[in-house]
């Protein structure tokens, strides 16, 4: 949970390389685009359904289904400190998936990703203005979102992402 509440929000970057968020509220847009930087924003109507195994989500233009195999479950996800997120998680992340657990927001945020489940995704589509985006695929190019690259294969990953602002420019925004 994230200190604004439960949200759902949807980056994406298209082949020229725009990095876009899309969300649902303007906090949650005023509080992400205060970590990451976007080259657009955009507030619109969004639905997420979430079951373990399927996700469905709608977000103005964008629409996306994807289905899971079977989960991994990570041990002990409360009781891991920082440090072992960043130190024993991060390199076994790095190697099986391509992704970092710890890293420097643009805006100079500290983030650690905790994972708590792990689902392969197995099937998938998605489209943006009903063109429909191709079979579903591996990820890679980078899409500039900084060390928040999505896994090489697409997977559903539940974390919890821990923040840190060393600048108290988040108090700002969660005021």
């Amino acid at each position: 949970m994230s200190p604004i509440g439960a949200f759902t929000d949807v980056f994406w970057a298209s082949p020229d390389g725009e990095r876009v968020l899309l969300v649902g509220t303007e906090r949650a847009a005023r509080f992400v685009s205060a970590v990451y930087g976007f080259d657009r924003i955009d507030v619109v109507t969004m639905h997420a359904a979430h079951t373990g195994t399927t996700l469905d989500v709608e977000a103005g233009p964008v629409r996306i289904h994807l289905g899971a195999g079977p989960g991994w479950r990570i041990p002990l996800a409360a009781l891991r400190p920082p440090a072992v997120t960043r130190w024993i998680e991060g390199p076994l992340a790095r190697l099986a998936l391509g992704v970092r657990t710890f890293g420097v927001s643009p805006s100079g945020v500290r983030e650690w990703y905790a994972a708590d489940e792990y689902r392969r995704v197995t099937a998938g589509q998605a489209s943006i203005d009903r063109r429909d985006l191709g079979p579903l695929d591996s990820v890679w190019t980078a899409a500039g979102f900084g060390f928040s690259e999505p896994p090489r294969t697409p997977a559903m990953v539940r974390v919890r992402p821990r923040l840190y602002d060393p600048s108290g420019s988040l108090d700002a925004v969660l005021a």
